[in-house]
């Protein structure tokens, strides 16, 4: 594909990603569930929560395409692709959650990919080990953020709850993956930093 292309093709997929505008390859696992009835509380608790895992899709979409077009083995840029389109089916799953309980994407979602964009390139630039080592640590963090999501979503929000069950059963997944490939353990420094970063991002978007 020539450059300027693949410049406009990019583009509009990181237009696309930002808008919440997503196609799963994989069914909904709520797509069978009644839905429940909540309160206005429980509606606008599960929104915000569900507001935070789309915001860490449209992350994850960022972060594997800026990691897949840097690294240097064939076999660790397949893996990036190969992870980016699961996490798509969880971008589509996620805002197709929140228009159920009548709420938005994350007004910030620009900020969010730009930012995970520019975490990704520097990842890669590092190599493909430490490149990996972050994927591990990042679904580490991610896996133990959906689970706490488990025990704050309401218990009758079964929708919810199965979405995001689903969620963390791959985010096990890719990350044990690119442990495989050769990840290696990030500093302490490191993980601080990115659990921080974390923090801040899941405090805003539960709201904007």
């Amino acid at each position: 594909m020539p450059f300027l292309d693949k410049i406009i093709v990019d583009f509009d997929r990181a237009l696309r990603v930002m808008g919440g505008i997503a196609s799963a390859s994989r069914p909904n696992p709520a797509s069978r569930i009644v839905e429940a009835v909540l309160d206005a509380d429980q509606q606008r608790h599960s929104a915000g929560l569900m507001r935070i895992n789309h915001v860490g899709e449209v992350c994850a979409q960022a972060l594997y395409d800026a990691q897949a077009r840097f690294a240097h083995d064939p076999s660790v840029k397949q893996q990036f692709i190969d992870a980016g389109r699961e996490e798509e089916d969880h971008l589509a799953w996620t805002a197709e959650r929140l228009r159920e309980l009548g709420s938005h994407i994350s007004l910030l979602n620009p900020l969010w990919y730009v930012g995970a964009y520019a975490l990704g390139t520097v990842a890669a630039r590092l190599g493909d080990t430490r490149s990996l080592g972050f994927v591990v640590e990042t679904e580490r963090q991610v896996e133990a953020h959906l689970t706490s999501h488990l025990t704050e979503l309401p218990e009758q929000d079964a929708k919810s709850r199965a979405i995001v069950d689903k969620m963390r059963e791959d985010e096990v997944l890719h990350g044990a993956a690119a442990k495989a490939l050769g990840g290696t353990v990030l500093p302490f420094p490191a993980r601080k930093a990115m659990q921080a970063m974390s923090k801040v991002m899941t405090s805003i978007a539960y709201y904007i």
